[in-house]
C-alpha cells in the first residue's frame, strides 16, 4: 500500500470506528461485534505504525472510549481508566510478554482476571464514603451515574475495616447475570419494546437510565478489578490491592489467578476458553496483568493503553452477517422450525451459514426479516442462532416471514397444538420427519448404528429401501452396495453395526424410536418399571404416570405413541428381526468394558452424560460415582472436578473421550 492508499484508508476506518465507537458507548445501541470492531482498530493502529506522519491528534487509537453523552454530568477522574490492548492468540500473547521483559530486563509475574463483558465504572470514596460513581467515557470525563450506582446491592456504601484509604479510586465492571438478562428481555418484549441484543448492552443501558429505581429493578452486579487514585494506604503488589479491595467489601473476583510464567498464562487462558460459560456472566476473556506495582511504573503507558497489562481475548462467538433467507425443517415428530440461511460467517473456530430461529414466535419477537443485518452467536458447540437484527442498517427492501400454511415436503396442511409454539406436520408418513427419524433411531444415544448418516439413510430413502427403523434389519450386502460410496468393506461393517444394534436394550430401544418427551432417563425409568415393551405399551396412563420421572404430558404422549397402528407395525418388524424387547440385565451385558467400572468428570465434546454413561453401559461396562482402588477407569472431560484429582492420587487410568471411544470399537 502507497501513502495515498494508506491515507484514504486510515480516513475510512477513521470515520467508521468513530461512528460505531459513539453508537457503543453512548448510544448503546452497536451495529457490529465487538470482534468486528477489534478488526478496524487493529488494522488503524498497523496504518499508524507503517506511516506515523498520517497520525492524526484526534485519532481513534489515540482514545480510550467515546465523549460522554449530555444526558449527565460529567465526572472528571482521579487518574485515567485506560483501554487494553488485546492479544488473539499464543504468539501475541508471547510478543506482549517479550516487550515486557526487555524493559524490565528479567521476567515478571502475572496476576490473571476473567474479562466480563458488561460496562467499566469508577467509584470515588473519600474516607470510606462513596461520593460518586462514573462510567469511563473517554478514559478521562466519564457521565456522573452516582444514583444509579448506588441502587445496584453490591456495591457498598460506606467501606468496612481498619485500614480505610482517605481516597480510593475502584475500577470494576458492572454486568447483568445471563440469567437475569433473559427475564428482563422477555418482559420487555412482553410490554411490545425491543430487547436487549446481549448482556453487555443490557447492563449499559441499564446504568444510564434517568430513574435509578429503574436501575434498582435490573438486577445488576459489580465486581472489582483494580485501583486508581490512592492516598492513605501503600502497597507493593496488584495481587495485595485487590485483597485490600475485598477486605474493604467490594466484590472481587474468586477466579482471579496469580501465575509465574507466560506458558501458565496461556494454559489458564485456554481452559477458561472452554468453560467461559460455567459463570454467571458473559466473559470474553483473560485479563493478564504485571502484579509488581514498581514494575508497572517502569513500563508505563503508550498513549491509550498501559504497557504493563494486556486482554487475551476469546475466539468470537458473535459476529453481524446478512440473513439471505428463511427456509423451514421439519422434525421426526413433525415440527417445523425456520432457520436462517445466512452469508457464511466465521464463528468459534467454524464457518457458519445457518443458524435457528427457534419459532415463528421469536422470529415476530424479535422482528427479524428476510435481509436484515443480524447478529449471531455461537457458543461453543451450541447450534448458532441469530441474537436480533441491526436495525438502524435496514435499506427499507428487507422482506417479514411469513410461515407456510403446508408442510414443505409433503403439502400436509400444518398445525399449532393450543398451548404450543410450534407448528407441526402431523403426517406420519411425511419423508422429512421419516428420515430425521430414522437418523435418530441410528444416533449414537440411541441404537448407535456406525456409518448409518445422513447422506446413507437418504439414498437408502430415495431407493424405497428404508421406510421405517423396522426396515433397516432387512437390508442385504447387494444392496448396500449400490449406493455410492459402498464398497465391501463399508457394507460390512454397517451390516456389523446393524446386527450389533439387536442387543442394546429396551431404554435405548425407546430412545431409537422417537417417543416424544422419552430422552434417556426417562427411557431407562420406564424400562426399569415396566421390564418389556409390550408391558409398555399396554400400560394406561395412570399407571405410566405412576414412574418416577413421568407426569401427565409425558404419560398421554407415550399412550398416543404407542396406540399408533403404525408403531405397531414397526414393532412386529423388529420383534421379528431379533431385536430385544425388554431391558438388557448386567449379567446379560458383554461387550469390550465388560467387568470394568468407570468414574465420569468434566463435560464431553460431543456426549452429554446420559450418552457416556449408556455408551459404555452398552459395551458392558459400568459407571459408578465415587472414585476408589477398585475403579478401572476415571473419564475426565472440560472443567473436570475433584474426582481427576483423585483418580492421579491413586495412579487410575485416564481417558479422555477420543480415548473412551477407542475403548468400545
Amino acid at each position: 500500500m502507497n501513502k495515498g492508499e494508506a491515507k484514504a484508508r486510515i480516513a475510512e476506518l477513521t470515520q467508521q470506528i468513530t461512528h460505531h465507537s459513539h453508537r457503543y458507548h453512548v448510544l448503546d445501541e452497536p451495529e457490529i461485534a465487538d470482534s468486528e470492531y477489534d478488526v478496524m482498530v487493529r488494522e488503524l493502529v498497523e496504518l499508524e505504525e507503517g506511516f506515523p506522519d498520517l497520525v492524526h491528534p484526534d485519532s481513534p487509537t489515540r482514545r480510550v472510549g467515546a465523549p460522554p453523552s449530555d444526558l449527565f454530568a460529567q465526572a472528571l477522574h482521579q487518574s485515567p481508566m485506560w483501554s487494553l490492548d488485546n492479544a488473539f492468540d499464543w504468539d501475541e500473547l508471547v510478543a506482549w510478554g517479550r516487550r515486557v521483559d526487555k524493559v524490565l530486563g528479567s521476567a515478571a509475574d502475572y496476576f490473571c482476571e476473567l474479562k466480563v463483558d458488561g460496562s467499566a465504572i469508577n467509584l470515588l470514596y473519600a474516607h470510606g464514603r462513596l461520593v460518586r460513581g462514573a462510567t469511563r467515557g473517554d478514559g478521562r470525563v466519564g457521565e456522573d451515574i452516582t444514583s444509579n450506582l448506588r441502587a445496584i446491592p453490591s456495591v457498598p456504601l460506606t467501606l468496612r475495616g481498619d485500614k480505610i484509604p482517605e481516597l480510593l479510586e475502584v475500577r470494576g465492571e458492572v454486568y447483568m447475570p445471563v440469567k437475569a438478562f433473559q427475564k428482563l428481555n422477555d418482559e420487555i418484549v412482553s410490554q411490545g419494546l425491543r430487547p436487549f441484543a446481549n448482556p453487555r448492552n443490557a447492563a449499559a443501558g441499564s446504568l444510564r437510565q434517568k430513574d435509578p429505581k429503574v436501575t434498582a429493578r435490573r438486577h445488576l452486579k459489580i465486581v472489582c478489578h483494580g485501583v486508581g487514585a490512592i492516598e492513605g494506604v501503600k502497597a507493593r503488589r496488584h495481587s495485595e490491592q485487590v485483597s485490600m479491595l475485598a477486605d474493604l467489601g467490594l466484590r472481587v473476583m474468586k477466579e482471579n489467578t496469580a501465575l509465574p510464567t507466560l506458558e501458565e498464562v496461556f494454559s489458564l487462558c485456554r481452559e477458561w476458553e472452554a468453560k467461559r460459560h460455567d459463570v454467571e456472566f458473559e466473559a470474553d476473556g483473560v485479563v493478564v496483568k504485571v502484579d509488581d506495582l514498581a514494575q508497572r511504573e517502569e513500563l508505563g503507558y503508550t498513549s491509550k493503553s498501559p504497557r504493563w497489562a494486556i486482554a487475551y481475548k476469546f475466539p468470537p462467538e458473535e459476529r453481524t452477517t446478512t440473513l439471505k433467507n428463511i427456509f423451514v425443517n421439519v422434525g421426526r415428530t413433525g415440527a417445523v422450525t425456520p432457520f436462517a440461511d445466512l452469508e457464511p460467517v466465521r464463528l468459534s473456530g467454524a464457518t457458519v451459514s445457518l443458524a435457528t430461529l427457534h419459532n415463528i414466535d421469536e422470529i415476530a419477537r424479535k422482528d427479524i426479516r428476510i435481509g436484515d443485518t443480524v447478529l449471531v452467536r455461537r457458543a461453543g458447540e451450541v447450534i448458532p442462532e441469530v441474537i436480533a437484527p441491526v436495525t438502524s442498517k435496514r435499506t427499507g427492501k428487507e422482506r417479514r416471514f411469513k410461515m407456510p400454511s403446508r408442510c414443505p415436503r409433503c403439502e400436509t396442511p400444518l398445525v399449532r397444538p393450543e398451548g404450543e409454539k410450534v407448528w407441526r406436520c402431523p403426517n406420519e408418513q411425511c419423508p422429512s420427519r421419516n428420515v430425521e427419524g430414522l437418523f435418530h433411531f441410528g444416533a449414537r444415544s440411541a441404537m448407535d448404528i456406525e456409518g448409518l448418516g445422513y447422506k446413507t439413510i437418504i439414498a437408502l430413502w430415495e431407493r424405497g429401501l428404508v421406510k421405517d427403523a423396522g426396515d433397516i434389519y432387512d437390508l442385504t450386502k447387494e444392496q448396500l452396495l449400490e449406493l455410492p460410496l459402498f464398497a465391501d468393506k463399508k457394507a460390512d461393517q454397517l451390516l456389523a453395526a446393524i446386527e450389533g444394534s439387536k442387543t442394546k436394550g429396551l431404554s435405548l430401544l425407546l430412545v431409537g424410536l422417537g417417543v416424544r418427551h422419552v430422552g434417556p432417563p426417562t427411557a431407562r425409568a420406564l424400562a426399569k418399571a415396566f421390564g418389556s415393551i409390550d408391558r409398555i405399551a399396554a400400560a394406561d396412563e395412570e399407571q405410566l404416570s405412576q414412574v418416577d420421572e413421568i407426569g401427565p404430558v409425558v404419560a398421554k404422549g407415550i399412550k398416543e405413541f404407542f396406540s399408533s397402528a403404525r408403531t405397531g407395525e414397526i414393532i412386529e418388524k423388529l420383534r421379528s428381526a431379533g431385536v430385544k424387547m425388554h431391558e438388557v440385565m448386567d449379567h446379560e451385558r458383554s461387550g469390550p468394558l465388560s467387568g470394568k467400572s468407570f468414574v465420569l468428570t468434566g463435560g464431553l465434546e460431543s456426549l452429554s452424560r446420559d450418552e457416556a454413561k449408556a455408551l459404555i453401559e452398552d459395551a458392558g461396562g459400568k459407571v459408578v460415582s465415587s472414585v476408589s482402588k477398585k475403579t478401572d477407569f476415571v473419564v475426565v472431560g472440560t472443567s473436570p472436578g475433584s474426582k481427576f484429582a483423585r483418580a492421579q492420587e491413586l495412579g487410575i487410568p485416564i481417558l479422555d473421550e477420543k480415548g473412551l471411544n477407542d475403548l468400545v470399537r
